[in-house]
Parts: C-alpha cells; sequence; structure tokens
C-alpha cells in the first residue's frame, strides 16, 4: 500500500460557483478499478493491488455509506475522509424535526 497523500479536488459550476463535485484523494497511483458505492452520488477509486486511491462525491450520502469504504484504512487516511470533507456535503451531524442532534452523522 503506497503513502498516504491527502488533497481535496473541487469540481465548480462555472455560472454558480457551486461545487460540483468535489474528489478525497488518499493517494496518488493509476486508477485501474471505479466502484459505484452510492447510486451515482459516490464512486470510490482503487489501484491494481486495490488500495483506495481517492472518494469522488456528487451529491449527499449517508455518513455511513464513505465508512463502509474507508472500513480497512490506516487511521490518519480515515481522520482525512471524516474531517477532509467540505461541510456543505458532509455536515457533522444531523437534526431531528425538533432541531435536536439526531446522534447519526450525514453527507450532504
Amino acid at each position: 500500500m503506497s503513502k498516504p497523500t491527502f488533497r481535496v479536488e473541487t469540481s465548480v459550476d462555472d455560472a454558480t460557483g457551486a461545487p460540483g463535485a468535489v474528489y478525497l484523494r488518499v493517494r496518488d497511483g493509476k486508477v485501474a478499478e471505479t466502484k459505484e458505492v452510492e447510486g451515482g452520488v459516490v464512486y470510490a477509486d482503487y489501484d491494481a493491488p486495490g488500495s483506495l486511491l481517492g472518494i469522488e462525491l456528487l451529491g449527499s450520502c449517508d455518513m455511513t455509506v464513505l465508512e463502509g469504504v474507508i472500513s480497512n484504512e490506516p487511521e490518519p487516511v480515515k481522520r482525512f475522509l471524516r474531517g477532509g470533507v467540505p461541510r456543505g456535503l458532509v455536515p457533522a451531524q444531523s437534526e431531528n424535526a425538533n432541531g435536536h442532534n439526531a446522534g447519526r452523522k450525514v453527507c450532504g
């Protein structure tokens, strides 16, 4: 497994300035396989030996989706992916209908 290289790459809609996609790079390398993780919204890239290279977010998703992708990653990668995602795409926690913290992390 190659050494982690952490970067957040964002594409922006030229007309609105809103983020169109966010790519969370955890390692440099050549993509050998892209897996759709969550219905057209989250994709994970892997190199030939199966190491995670990065995760692309095209919209909102449940934080447990990301947790599933990073479950076998070293702690520095987990920390980056938990804390490196822009808060507009991955709020730290959700709130229930009463405005109270529901205790569940969510993307989007």
